[in-house]
C-alpha cells in the first residue's frame, strides 16, 4: 500500500484473473489507490476468483461484462452473486445449508458498456445494465437498469437527466464509437472531446472516405 497513490491506477485488462470478469479492450481503469484492487476490492461474490475457482459451481454463475473505456472510481462496488441465498419471500431470510440450492436466486449478468463513469463508492446492484456513456453519482447505489448517456444518483439511483438531447444520444449509439479499429478511434478522438455532433459527423465521413 505504501506505493500507492490518487494519481495512479490499474488496467482491467492487466490484472482480471477471474474467467467469469470478461473486459472489451484495454483501456478501461479503476482507481486503486485505497484499497487491494479491482477483482479483490470492487468485485464481491463471483465465483471464480483465487479461492473460490476450486469449487464446483452449485448453480448457474452470473458473469459480469465490461465495455471499453469505463472509468471506475475509487471505492467502488460491483456486487455479484444474485440474491446471495437471501430469499424475501420465505419467512426465515437465513441461508440454511440443507436448502441453500432453493435458496439461491440469480440476477442475471451485470453489463457496463462502453464509456460508463462510475463516481467513487458507488455500488452496482446484481444483474444490472449501465448503458453506454452513462454516469453514476458518487455513492449511489444503482439497482435497476440505467439508460444511455443518462447521469444517474441517490440511493436507489434515479435519474437526475440525459447527457445530450434524446436525437443526440441516438445518433451516437448508432456511430458504434467504441468499437472503431483503434487507427479510427484515435484519428477522431479530438471530435470525441468535444459536443459539435456535426462536426463529429463529418470527421467521420471524411475518414470513411479516406480524406
Amino acid at each position: 500500500m505504501q506505493n500507492k497513490h490518487w494519481s495512479k491506477f490499474e488496467l482491467l485488462h492487466e490484472v482480471v484473473t477471474n474467467p467469469n470478469i470478461h473486459i472489451k479492450g484495454q483501456h478501461s481503469y479503476y482507481s486503486d489507490c485505497w484499497d487491494n484492487g479491482f477483482e479483490r476490492s470492487v468485485v464481491r461474490y463471483l465465483h471464480g476468483d483465487e479461492v473460490s475457482r476450486q469449487w464446483e459451481p452449485r448453480w448457474e454463475i452470473d458473469e459480469l461484462y465490461i465495455g471499453d473505456y469505463v472509468c471506475i472510481g475509487a471505492e467502488v462496488v460491483i456486487l455479484m452473486g444474485g440474491n446471495h441465498t437471501h430469499r424475501v419471500d420465505w419467512f426465515s431470510l437465513y441461508p440454511f445449508m440443507d436448502v441453500i440450492d432453493e435458496a439461491y436466486i440469480g440476477k442475471g449478468d451485470t453489463h457496463i458498456k462502453d464509456g460508463v463513469w462510475l463516481g467513487m463508492r458507488a455500488m452496482i446492484m446484481p444483474g444490472v445494465t449501465i448503458g453506454e456513456g452513462a454516469v453514476v453519482a458518487a455513492n449511489s447505489v444503482v439497482t435497476k437498469d440505467v439508460e444511455p448517456y443518462s447521469i444517474v444518483g441517490g440511493s436507489p439511483a434515479k435519474l437526475v437527466k440525459h447527457r445530450f438531447d434524446k436525437s443526440v444520444i441516438e445518433e451516437l449509439i448508432s456511430m458504434k464509437i467504441y468499437d472503431w479499429p483503434p487507427e479510427k478511434f484515435e484519428s477522431l478522438r479530438q471530435h470525441l472531446c468535444d459536443s459539435d455532433l456535426s462536426k463529429l459527423k463529418q470527421a467521420i465521413t471524411d475518414y470513411d472516405k479516406g480524406l
